[in-house]
């Protein structure tokens, strides 16, 4: 770990941390198992992130890779092992409690409020976090620009295109101004230049120091983002590495990415 856990703490959530002036935060998981009865589903999982950094949790269904996400992000409860944010032990904390200390969600199913506007969703939001009042308006303002929504501002959420849905999701996890944003199948359900804007918009966030972890069945626009990816099969870690190295991998051509893939 390079973080020293004995240093004072920093606002996860602060300005600097997320420009990157900060402490450098990180996520790490110990020994991660899971148990459901008598049948092990994650076993033994060590990861290892930095903010600043993509990420990807790649592995074909049944194989562990969403259960040992939904442990980072507070969904599912560890049976044993721990995951550390900045050194601490957050384990047992909930999934609010996470996010408040800087791990921001956008989860697979839609979760914007369909009659609202763009706006109140974004409000909603700065509201709930308890941003003071007289910072809320430049703080929506802020998102409605930076994911390009100024212009569906006043449109309710339910008239939106699936791309623009996709980024008031993201509009609306960052608006709490997390360090790590963690995309549970970000590229699901959007047209092919949808993808590729939430790709430059994950690019933008790592250029703002900002970790991102992605799990997606999309993995061909998954790999072209990452700077690395860990492959998950039957409850452990199997490869982890680059995408240039995922790809030239015999066997992980032959567990998961066949040998005909290509990018």
């Amino acid at each position: 770990m390079t973080t020293d856990a004995t240093a004072p703490s920093t606002d996860a959530t602060s300005p600097a941390a997320i420009a990157g002036t900060g402490p450098l935060h990180e996520i790490e998981t110990r020994g991660l198992v899971k148990t459901y009865g008598h049948r092990t589903v994650v076993n033994e999982v060590d990861l290892h992130i930095k903010a600043g950094e993509i990420v990807g949790f790649l592995g074909p269904n049944g194989a562990g890779k969403t259960t040992t996400f939904y442990m980072v992000v507070g969904l599912v409860a560890a049976t044993r092992g721990h995951v550390l944010f900045n050194g601490r032990d957050i384990t047992r904390l909930r999934m609010h409690q996470r996010a408040r200390l800087g791990l921001g969600y956008l989860p697979q199913e839609p979760s914007t409020f369909r009659k609202l506007t763009v706006e109140q969703n974004i409000l909603a939001i700065v509201e709930a976090i308890g941003v003071p009042r007289r910072e809320r308006a430049a703080r929506v303002n802020e998102q409605l620009e930076e994911l390009h929504l100024t212009h569906v501002a006043r449109q309710r959420a339910y008239t939106l295109s699936g791309g623009e849905r996709r980024r008031l999701e993201i509009a609306r996890a960052l608006v709490t101004r997390p360090s790590f944003i963690l995309m549970d199948e970000p590229f699901a359900a959007i047209d092919p230049i949808s993808v590729a804007d939430v790709q430059r918009i994950i690019l933008r966030l790592k250029e703002r120091g900002i970790g991102v972890i992605v799990t997606d069945h999309n993995v061909r626009e998954t790999l072209r983002i990452v700077d690395r990816a860990y492959l998950i099969r039957e409850g452990r870690v199997f490869k982890e590495g680059n995408s240039e190295f995922l790809i030239n991998d015999p066997e992980a051509r032959q567990f998961y990415l066949g040998q005909d893939f290509n990018m």
